[in-house]
């Protein structure tokens, strides 16, 4: 059960004039940038109904204090012309500021279980935590057509406080986490992330590609999904060629 997310920046001591009539609209930007992942200043202000000098200010504030720093955008295709804004993203202790529920637990059980049954038995709890998830989420994520599957897995993992979305991009669709309640741990133990790769594969019914992580450092858990079609032709091509292949969602034995 994922716990409530707290506001994002806590209280502490401030004598600049108006800070304490700042801290909650400054809490929305940050919280902003949680949910939906890097964001420019513009986009901001349009989300939240703010001014672009009201949002900057407050942006400012948050690198001062090491919650957020600014990244150059992704960029897919062609550049336009003139120089893209700059993204915002929640530093490593901007996230900290959230509830990480039960982390210190976690990862000392998980650094007992390795020091006794080595990685496998870490692995093996990756799966079979991840198995739980996968119980939960296949009826709404199989019911919804093919092409909507990795929408409806995106809803599935925000009701469990992943705050995700889909993108779309020439590789394919992008499935976004931009909140993992987990990531702390997922550091030092990427078969977290791994088990949760190969949960999505199966329920979206077609292999995916995990471009980035949190845990990794990156701002958003961010998970390749081809197009369903392109996805059955490459798997129909390669079973073809070689009558071994793995199916999809199966490891070899």
């Amino acid at each position: 059960m994922t716990a409530p997310v707290p506001s994002v920046v806590p209280a502490r001591p401030d004598d600049r004039v108006g800070a304490r009539d700042d801290a909650p609209t400054r809490d929305r930007v940050a919280a902003s940038i949680l949910e939906n992942g890097p964001s420019t200043a513009a986009v901001l202000a349009e989300r939240l109904s703010l001014t672009p000098a009201a949002v900057r200010r407050h942006l400012d504030n948050l690198i001062e204090d090491g919650l957020l720093e600014a990244r150059e955008p992704q960029v897919y295709g062609a550049r336009g012309r003139g120089r893209p804004a700059k993204a915002f993203v929640l530093t490593e202790s901007g996230r900290d500021t959230f509830v990480q529920a039960y982390d210190d637990l976690a990862a000392s059980a998980l650094r007992f279980l390795s020091e006794n049954g080595g990685p496998a038995a870490v692995a093996e709890f990756a799966r079979r935590r991840t198995a739980e998830l996968e119980e939960r989420y296949r009826d709404a994520v199989q019911a919804a057509p093919p092409e909507d599957r990795a929408n409806a897995l995106a809803e599935a993992l925000t009701a469990e406080g992943y705050a995700a979305s889909v993108q779309s991009a020439p590789v394919g669709d992008q499935l976004c986490q931009h909140h993992c309640p987990v990531a702390h741990v997922a550091t030092e133990f990427p078969q977290l992330c791994e088990a949760e790769t190969e949960v999505f594969a199966r329920l979206l019914g077609r292999p995916v590609q995990r471009l980035a992580t949190i845990a990794h450092g990156d701002g958003v858990c961010t998970t390749n999904v081809p197009d369903p079609q392109a996805a059955t032709t490459t798997v129909r091509l390669s079973t073809r060629e070689d009558p071994a292949a793995t199916p999809i969602g199966r490891t070899p034995s």
